[in-house]
């Protein structure tokens, strides 16, 4: 393609598609006279546009599979390690590293689906003409009708579509666009959690992305190791989210069979939230895959708040003994906000079970405090849940995209 001859004829007649076809009859003279011939400019741009959005969508469905096969191997690997479950971003009670990295895995996996659906639904344009009659055409055939039809699903097909928007106006539904925004909507959330959770998680110094030996975290405080990855990551996944409202907007304002306004809008909408979705999942792949996890941070903040969470139990455990449920409720709850407000005032471990212990009311089940503070009794089905998931859910998606894992991320991205 002469590009520099399209810029010229563009120039001149201010219409991109005229533009080539200009273009491309300098180049082939002999097919000059019917070029376009019964085409209109949505011909032309509507089902290339369709064409990159499926291209564009394999492209994110293959990087959403690595994704969920990193995560689905650091939950495996996680999926005993205990830790602070928290609620409101106060602790709350017991859970797994490996459970709560299935979080992250199962929003990506409803992304998978989502993703997986548009690109089996998405339809073409094909031939329907001017504003969607397919008038031209039928002068073209001579008012054979079943030779429209074919050549509407026959171009479809050799644009690798097995079906057509059955009806169109001038161009095919935006409607489309605001749904394929919301695939994309729909990962920069997925994203934006997680890099969230891990900045998070970085703060208390239990998970943190990966940081390279020569890495700079800030260029004032030298000891810094800023979560740069995630916050880069939230801050795409925000564009993208935002992003979305231009294509819901672009669907509900057309104005009858076509209006222009949604031309320049979707020229930049399009691949610019297109190529933003890919770069937040390689840097997603890249940080699952560095993600580092500190055991002993972890087990020391369990070890802070357990007291608290076993007060439940250890109730249980002294009315089974022959307690009063109210009497030791209440000393449980005093000596709870007593330990508490230590903890915050002057910084000391907490001392609930001290206080506990000295208590005669506990007598009957001081030497079993030790296995009532198990940390294994707080966690429920956490580590089995992280096996039933993977060998129900992620496995056979695997198995199904068997081809496509092993794709290579810069992890300096």
């Amino acid at each position: 393609i002469n590009f520099s001859n399209v810029m010229k004829h563009e120039l001149r007649v201010k219409h991109d598609v005229m533009a080539h076809v200009h273009a491309f009859g300098d180049q082939c003279p002999s097919a000059k006279p019917i070029i376009h011939l019964g085409a209109t400019s949505a011909f032309v741009q509507d089902n290339t546009d369709l064409i990159l959005i499926k291209n564009g969508l394999n492209i994110l469905l293959k990087k959403l599979v690595n994704i969920i096969d990193a995560l689905a191997f650091f939950a495996k690997n996680n999926r005993d390690i205990i830790t602070l479950g928290f609620t409101h971003y106060q602790p709350a009670q017991l859970t797994t590293v490996g459970k709560r990295a299935c979080l992250w895995l199962q929003d990506f996996i409803i992304d998978l689906e989502d993703t997986e659906y548009r690109t089996n639904n998405l339809r073409f344009r094909g031939a329907k003409g001017t504003i969607g009659t397919q008038n031209s055409f039928m002068a073209l055939f001579g008012n054979n009708e079943e030779k429209v039809k074919l050549l509407d699903s026959e171009i479809a097909r050799e644009m690798g579509f097995d079906k057509t928007f059955p009806i169109t106006g001038q161009i095919y539904p935006r409607k489309t666009d605001s749904q394929i925004s919301d695939v994309l909507s729909g990962i920069a959330q997925s994203a934006h959690k997680f890099a969230n959770d891990i900045r998070l998680l970085q703060n208390l110094r239990e998970i943190e992305e990966p940081f390279g030996k020569k890495q700079i975290g800030s260029s004032a405080m030298p000891y810094k190791r800023n979560p740069m990855r995630c916050e880069r990551i939230t801050s795409l996944a925000r564009y993208i989210i935002c992003n979305g409202m231009n294509s819901d907007f672009t669907s509900g304002s057309q104005w009858l069979e076509r209006t222009l306004d949604d031309s320049a809008n979707r020229r930049l909408v399009i691949p610019e939230t297109f190529l933003a979705t890919d770069a937040v999942l390689n840097i997603v792949l890249g940080v699952v895959k560095g993600l580092v996890v500190y055991p002993k941070v972890i087990g020391r903040h369990v070890d802070k708040e357990l007291p608290f969470m076993a007060s439940e139990n250890i109730l249980m455990e002294t009315v089974k003994a022959g307690g009063d449920r109210q009497k030791i409720h209440e000393k449980i709850r005093k000596y709870s906000m007593e330990a508490a407000t230590l903890m915050k005032e002057t910084g000391t471990d907490n001392d609930l079970l001290d206080r506990i212990r000295k208590d005669d009311d506990f007598a009957k089940i001081r030497d079993r405090l030790s296995n009532i503070l198990n940390p294994k009794n707080f966690i429920g089905r956490a580590p089995k849940q992280v096996d039933e998931f993977i060998t129900t859910v992620v496995r056979p998606i695997l198995k199904k995209y068997k081809g496509l894992l092993g794709v290579e991320v810069d992890f300096k991205v």
